[in-house]
């Protein structure tokens, strides 16, 4: 593999994706594997007016807002592709803490059909592997809360709003085909699967060096 090899991690509040990455990124680099770990909020440089339109949008929802909303985490991510993705390491391993799969999650009412056109008329960059990452609503809720951050959620406030974000993601990862990763037993479960699905991808035709392609999102 020359390319950096494209991998995200997705999903609700509290599903467990950040110990999930770290724990990924750990037995990649046992494996002398180079990982660069990226997060999709600390990489983009908008992301301090975007995050005040969408408490805009919370006080006063409306479809045009949230479509508005969309856009601007959309621009943010070409702004990505085109000034961070392409800087990191030949034959490196990217691990990016959300990209565009999250939006089926959190955004309401613009379908995420017409979000993940979005995307692609930006041509933000295609992970070469979308990873889902779920739990049980109650679950992930109770971790949540448990957090000395506690739920740290903008648009999620309450138990009936997480288990409708959890199901409208569980739906987007099977119709788009997604790995689904379902957090809900041991970490070295959850994180073993995501890594023989890595190397899967690296000893695929796109994990050699063939560019994704738009269709198979």
């Amino acid at each position: 593999m020359n390319r950096p090899l494209f991998v995200s991690l997705d999903g609700p509040k509290g599903a467990g994706k950040t110990t999930l990455l770290e724990a990924v990124t750990k037995v990649l680099r046992a494996d002398n594997k180079k990982v660069i770990r990226l997060s999709e909020s600390k990489s983009d440089p908008y992301r301090g007016e975007t995050m005040a339109l969408v408490n805009t949008l919370v006080r006063n929802p409306t479809r045009d807002l949230e479509l508005e909303v969309c856009e601007r985490f959309a621009d943010s991510r070409t702004w990505i592709s085109e000034h961070v993705l392409v800087k990191q390491p030949p034959g490196s391993i990217i691990l990016i803490d959300r990209w565009y799969p999250s939006d089926a999650a959190f955004r309401r009412i613009v379908p995420f059909a017409e979000i993940l056109q979005l995307n692609i008329d930006r041509n933000v960059q295609v992970p070469d592997l979308h990873v889902g990452v779920v739990t049980a609503p109650d679950i992930s809720w109770a971790r949540a809360a448990a957090r000395s951050r506690g739920l740290g959620s903008t648009v999620i406030h309450n138990l009936e709003e997480h288990v409708a974000c959890t199901k409208a993601f569980e739906r987007a990862i099977a119709d788009h085909g997604w790995v689904l990763c379902r957090n809900e037993g041991t970490i070295e479960d959850a994180t073993m699967q995501v890594v023989s699905e890595i190397y899967r991808v690296l000893r695929s035709p796109v994990g050699e060096g063939a560019q994704p392609r738009l269709g198979a999102i």
